[in-house]
């Protein structure tokens, strides 16, 4: 079995081993070392990566027989030299250790046991046994979180005794039934886990509960530590300051600007609807007559259907082309025996286009633009 330095020292960054085989993973090649520092994915912590002899490990997993793999490129021999990528792991064994934390808070606020954890390269998830989860239960466990995080309590990971296991108040049952390894945060959370974890809490930074959702009858929980979450409240610090930047406020006055950007657009917004109407009422008043109405109209296809509605309340046929979208809207009055339908497809086999519709409405867009609408469709139109 290989040696698990990483259990003896989460922060060893380089180490010699010896290679006792060669295999492969998912059809890719894989080194099996006499001890490695590289942690192997387990628990919802992904593996870990690096080099050996300035060879990429591109991912390191453990077989089902307890056999650790590291993902190579090509085969390796004799001593070696391996050494991770720190800055991934420093980062896991923040996100491991503030997941630790928070599961223990969101248990002592919220009543909210964790079920299982997912830590992702994009998304840091805890996955609680409770449906629904109040904002202010929430808050609470992440306050109590982020004053773990200042009182810097140390962490400690250790193989206790049977006896002394005994004693020992987990916040969750063991997955094995030996060889148990237990995670302390200071006195405040005892959980059985074979991970990596900082040596303090302070090292976590912050904790930041980002998003939560309803999931398989309990709530996934989203949160951020560590130097991800540095980045992501850096970066929405960037996009806060820029908007105060184009609203001329301060950063903490955004919310009201926007607030009142919004009513000014719904009262614009009504506005020019209002003005919509008043415009294609003038226009289906303009088109004068007692025939069906066929005409090329100015403006987008949503003023067409705009004046076809008011021509069909008026008892016309509308028969409309908007030339600028290039859009036909052909609609039936009342009492009016025209077959859009037929009439669309006479449309578009003489001038091309896609569509179709009903006997009582159809619409459609033409290939190309015409100019003498009016005269094409009385031609097609029964005397």
């Amino acid at each position: 079995m290989t040696r698990r330095l990483y259990h003896e020292d989460s922060y060893l960054r380089r180490f010699d081993a010896t290679v006792v085989a060669m295999t492969t993973y998912k059809d890719r090649p894989a080194v099996v070392l006499d001890q490695t520092a590289f942690y192997p994915e387990a628990g919802g912590q992904l593996g870990d990566r690096g080099s050996i002899n300035g060879i990429a490990v591109h991912d390191t997993q453990e077989l089902d027989d307890g056999t650790i793999v590291h993902v190579v490129d090509q085969p390796l021999a004799g001593s070696v030299t391996g050494e991770l990528d720190w800055a991934r792991r420093r980062q896991h064994m923040a996100q491991h250790t503030a997941q630790h934390l928070l599961s223990g808070t969101l248990l002592d606020r919220a009543q909210a046991a964790t079920a299982s954890a997912r830590l992702g390269e994009s998304a840091l998830t805890i996955d609680v046994t409770r449906d629904r989860v109040p904002d202010a239960e929430l808050a609470a466990a992440e306050d109590l979180a982020n004053d773990i995080v200042d009182d810097d309590l140390p962490v400690r990971a250790w193989f206790p005794s049977p006896d002394e296991l005994a004693q020992i108040k987990l916040r969750r049952d063991p997955k094995v039934t030996a060889d148990i390894r237990v995670v302390a945060i200071g006195d405040f959370d005892f959980s059985p886990c074979g991970g990596t974890h900082c040596a303090r809490t302070a090292q976590l930074g912050q904790i930041r509960i980002t998003s939560t959702e309803r999931y398989k009858g309990m709530t996934r929980v989203t949160f951020t530590a560590g130097k991800k979450a540095r980045a992501e409240l850096f970066t929405r610090d960037h996009v806060l300051r820029g908007l105060a930047a184009r609203f001329s406020c301060a950063p903490g006055e955004v919310p009201a600007a926007i607030d009142k950007l919004a009513r000014d657009a719904d009262a614009h917004t009504a506005e020019l609807t209002a003005l919509r109407g008043r415009l294609a009422t003038a226009v289906a008043d303009s088109l004068t007559g007692s025939g069906a109405a066929i005409a090329a109209l100015p403006g987008d296809a949503e003023m067409m259907r705009t004046v076809g509605a008011k021509l069909v309340a008026a008892g016309r046929d509308a028969i409309l082309y908007a030339p600028e979208a290039g859009t036909v809207l052909l609609m039936r009055a009342a009492g009016s025996s025209l077959d859009c339908a037929a009439l669309w497809k006479q449309l578009a086999a003489k001038l091309g286009g896609r569509g179709g519709g009903k006997p009582d409405r159809a619409d459609g867009r033409l290939a190309n633009p015409i100019d003498n609408w009016a005269a094409i469709v009385s031609e097609l139109l029964p005397a």
